[in-house]
């Protein structure tokens, strides 16, 4: 056993720690500071002053001593932290981005705690693959991915399951731009499957959740018996986020690996708007909770963006199921049983989300082909009994 290793490790999560304590108490003092001015009547703090007077005065007071124990950068981007925050404030309260809270405190007990670094920290790669950071040390890192670039910025981040993290900003090359393709696509999102293309291709909803219920019960319940405030039940807090970790884990792996086959394979796709904060109010809440649609629409958005293919997503209020897909016909709203239809114009049998599917893409203006949706022709019109068959026209009877 490494025991020199592991004491290293143990000293280096207790600095991570202080380091995540640090940049609370400091944001929290500015959030106070810009609060009271707003309350008496004062001048807005600049980020500057509150540098200042909260980090290089403070560390000299007995009550913010320990403020020294890590890098002065990690608590500067505290600030800018906040900064950005009541800039998303006032920037939804002028229509900019959707609307969001004023900034609140941050506690010890948030489940998610980040600390980050830019190059004036003089953090490093070492050539042995760690990462150097100031105050903490080598950190063993396990890489997912060789970084394109030199980095700038890293952000170490200790999610709610106990793991680290390190994310990078790096510079990249231009877009790169896959061959172009002549296939097109629409999907039709659902909860018996989870998509439905527009080729008649049916993708099964794995239900990560459903399938994790009877374990991620066991664990909370476990968790409920402890007692508060124990490392008992701290242990067991982390077991659950663990089993939580896992299942959102697996539902993401499964998102990146359908949206990136899927913008190989299509130079365009078509995806319906869903009302998903509506339909989370229902009892199908944690089944909408569980597939996760808006994690893949954001997904297959960004990689079409990046890999030059063309995104369209329709209103939410199109007719995708009430509307033939053969002939243009609107039959009205159906039932959420009626899984199949019959169109009254032509007669044809209709797959109710592959219709959609189909629906979706041409609403998006895509060159796309309504067989798919078609379960089999509907009876053909008999044809008048004189227009029936090939028999020759009558002719006159020639006088005698």
């Amino acid at each position: 056993m490494d025991v020199t290793g592991e004491e290293d490790r143990v000293d280096q999560r207790a600095a991570l720690a202080r380091a995540f304590g640090c940049a609370r108490v400091v944001y929290n003092d500015a959030l106070r500071a810009r609060e009271t001015a707003r309350q008496q009547g004062l001048p807005f703090p600049r980020t500057g002053e509150l540098s200042k007077r909260l980090i290089t005065e403070a560390r000299q007071t007995p009550e913010r001593a320990w403020l020294g124990e890590v890098s002065a950068v990690v608590l500067q981007q505290s600030l800018r932290d906040l900064d950005a925050a009541y800039r998303n404030f006032f920037d939804s309260l002028k229509g900019k981005r959707p609307r969001m809270g004023v900034p609140r405190y941050k506690t010890r007990r948030d489940t998610r705690q980040a600390v980050r670094f830019t190059l004036n920290a003089r953090w490093s790669i070492t050539l042995g693959g760690k990462l150097r950071l100031a105050k903490i040390g080598d950190v063993p890192v396990r890489w997912s991915r060789t970084l394109p670039s030199v980095p700038s910025t890293v952000t170490v981040v200790r999610d709610s399951a106990g793991r680290y993290f390190a994310s990078f900003v790096v510079e990249v090359g231009p877009k790169v731009v896959l061959p172009e393709t002549a296939h097109e696509l629409g999907i039709d999102l659902g909860l018996e499957h989870f998509a439905v293309l527009s080729d008649g291709t049916k993708i099964d909803s794995p239900r990560f959740l459903r399938r994790a219920e009877k374990r991620l019960k066991k664990a909370q319940h476990a968790l409920s018996r402890k007692e508060k405030s124990s490392r008992s039940r701290d242990k067991a807090r982390q077991k659950v986020a663990r089993a939580h970790a896992r299942v959102a884990d697996a539902r993401r792996e499964f998102h990146h690996r359908l949206s990136t086959r899927l913008i190989r394979e299509n130079q365009a796709i078509a995806v319906e708007d869903l009302a998903v904060n509506g339909l989370a109010r229902t009892r199908l809440a944690k089944s909408v909770y569980d597939a996760g649609w808006s994690a893949f629409v954001a997904m297959v958005e960004y990689k079409a963006a990046q890999y030059g293919r063309t995104f369209v997503r329709i209103g939410r209020f199109e007719p995708t199921s009430q509307v033939c897909s053969q002939c243009g016909v609107k039959d009205g709203p159906k039932p959420l049983y009626i899984r199949t239809w019959t169109c009254g114009a032509c007669g044809t049998v209709l797959d109710r989300d592959i219709n959609a599917a189909v629906n979706v893409a041409k609403a998006a203006g895509l060159a796309v082909t309504a067989r798919g949706a078609q379960v089999r022709p509907g009876s053909s019109i008999p044809a008048q009994r004189g227009e029936a068959g090939t028999h020759p026209k009558p002719r006159p009877t020639p006088a005698r």
